[in-house]
């Protein structure tokens, strides 16, 4: 099954040497986004500079650097899903030898008064997705280890948020009734597509995760609607607190 994927008693056939060469050097900390409109704002506003790319079938995603503070940071336009936002992390890893990553995007409210207007820190996330069974030992959550830091980060320069867990699923149009008031039931309040993959990749690694999401459609209104994504998705603010939060890390 599924659930016992996670082996640790052979080595990976491939390895990323394979595909991109020996291991950068570049950053030690990237901003990860998924959306291009936040990309494309902050690659002007940053005067980021193109240091290299990640391949596939589908073309290059380019990598980017910029300088804040005398440090020099990462930035990537990052993919939807949790395999391909988890092997994101390793390729940036070994492309440009990053080790913390700041990850931050949208996500479907469970619990609409609990999340509006407000960030969410994810405390946990449930594994409805592949990916994370191949990093971490079989269970429902994987704990995402670094909230306590974002909560205090969030407490020092006065961002409202809320905590509880999230459900990690692939399934995006199977997210059904009676699986949202289970994930409910045990503590979520929002449902998201990377997160459990993309912790269960850091910790296997040693490679730290700060993640953050904001609310946009509401899964628990009378009748669903995609009203609030594209604020959720694109907004820019989310782009300049996690600037604070990697200039404190």
């Amino acid at each position: 099954m599924i659930t016992d994927s996670f082996d640790t008693s052979t080595e990976s056939i491939t390895h990323p040497r394979a595909f991109i060469g020996e291991q950068g050097h570049l950053f030690d900390t990237c901003i990860l986004t998924f959306s291009h409109e936040i990309m494309a704002h902050a690659v002007e506003a940053l005067e980021c500079t193109d240091v290299g790319s990640i391949g596939s079938v589908r073309g290059s995603t380019p990598i980017y650097a910029f300088q804040r503070g005398g440090r020099t940071y990462g930035l990537f336009n990052v993919f939807v899903g949790s395999a391909m936002a988890a092997n994101s992390v390793i390729e940036l890893n070994w492309a440009a030898g990053a080790t913390r990553f700041i990850i931050f995007g949208s996500c479907g409210s469970l619990v609409g008064e609990k999340t509006n207007g407000k960030y969410i820190v994810p405390t946990k996330a449930y594994r409805d997705e592949g990916m994370s069974y191949h990093y971490a030992p079989p269970a429902d959550y994987i704990k995402i280890k670094n909230a306590q830091t974002i909560k205090a980060l969030f407490d020092e320069l006065g961002a409202p948020y809320v905590e509880g867990g999230v459900w990690t699923t692939d399934a995006f149009y199977r997210e059904t009734c009676a699986e949202r008031a289970k994930r409910v039931s045990e503590g979520c309040i929002a449902v998201d597509m990377e997160l459990a993959g993309v912790q269960a990749v850091c910790d296997f690694h040693n490679f730290e995760l700060y993640a953050f999401l904001t609310s946009g459609d509401v899964l628990d209104s009378p009748v669903y609607t995609p009203e609030g994504l594209h604020e959720a998705n694109h907004s820019l603010e989310k782009l300049y607190l996690a600037l604070k939060i990697a200039e404190r890390i």
